[in-house]
């Protein structure tokens, strides 16, 4: 590995698991300090397993749907580090699979909730931190799922990621600060340790699952799902100063499918 985030202070949002673990691993296989961001307990494992290869990790549990939560996660960096050089958003996904008539009002804010506020308080709370020191990157993490079936909520949050990403690149650019994202197709993952939604067994139908799934495979030139490696790599590259020249724009990583 190189040491492209020597003493760079990353704060990784959803860190316990998928993605946001490996680009947290990552991060700090190449000199990165890392705040791991998590609801989840194993927030923990990971920040030790990071250690335990050398690195320098710190977990901290924080409910990022909240603006509260969101605050204290960006304070506890500057208290612990004195800054934020790179904020990770990758808090979101799907909680049901269905089509949009079988949703309840109360499942479409829920999805709402989980997959747009985390990024759009953390957007705020982070700028706050970075514009002052007059610098300093954020890598949103959005979805191909903008077009996809059978999950309209998560894409609609995920859409207003992208805008997000666009308009706040646009305000902040000529203050230090870039605001980029990219958007991961489908993504071979370990099971999750917490499960977005505890009660699936009993809700979720199996062929409407299973459309999203299909989908996923056909609209991508390469019909796989990707690799965990294969989304942090991108995430990586536009926090790096590899991509000083780039801001405001959505990446897709999705095999070819560009959502």
């Amino acid at each position: 590995m190189t040491a492209r985030f020597s003493d760079k202070v990353f704060v990784v949002t959803g860190a316990a698991q998928g993605i946001g673990r490996r680009v947290a691993e990552r991060a700090a296989a190449e000199g990165a300090l890392v705040l791991i961001v998590d609801r989840s307990a194993a927030r923990k494992e990971v920040a030790e397993a990071i250690i335990a290869a050398g690195g320098r990790a710190i977990a901290f549990s924080a409910n990022l749907e909240t603006w509260s939560g969101c605050d204290k996660a960006m304070q506890k960096a500057i208290d612990l580090w004195g800054r934020i050089d790179v904020l990770v958003n990758n808090v979101g996904g799907t909680i049901w699979a269905k089509p949009f008539e079988h949703y309840e009002p109360k499942q479409i804010d829920a999805e709402v909730r989980r997959s747009l506020f985390p990024t759009l308080y953390c957007c705020r709370a982070a700028i706050e931190r970075m514009l002052p020191v007059g610098k300093g990157v954020i890598v949103n993490v959005s979805s191909i799922a903008t077009r996809g079936l059978n999950r309209v909520p998560y894409a609609a949050a995920k859409g207003g990621v992208n805008a997000i990403t666009a308009s706040l690149a646009w305000e902040v650019a000529d203050r230090g600060v870039r605001v980029v994202a990219t958007a991961p197709g489908g993504t071979d993952a370990p099971p999750r340790t917490v499960p977005r939604n505890p009660n699936a067994a009993e809700e979720q139908r199996e062929d409407w699952y299973q459309t999203i799934v299909d989908q996923t495979i056909q609209s991508s030139f390469m019909k796989r799902y990707g690799t965990l490696d294969e989304q942090a790599g991108p995430i990586l590259f536009l926090a790096s100063d590899d991509a000083s020249y780039i801001t405001g724009v959505t990446v897709p990583v999705g095999g070819g499918d560009l959502g």
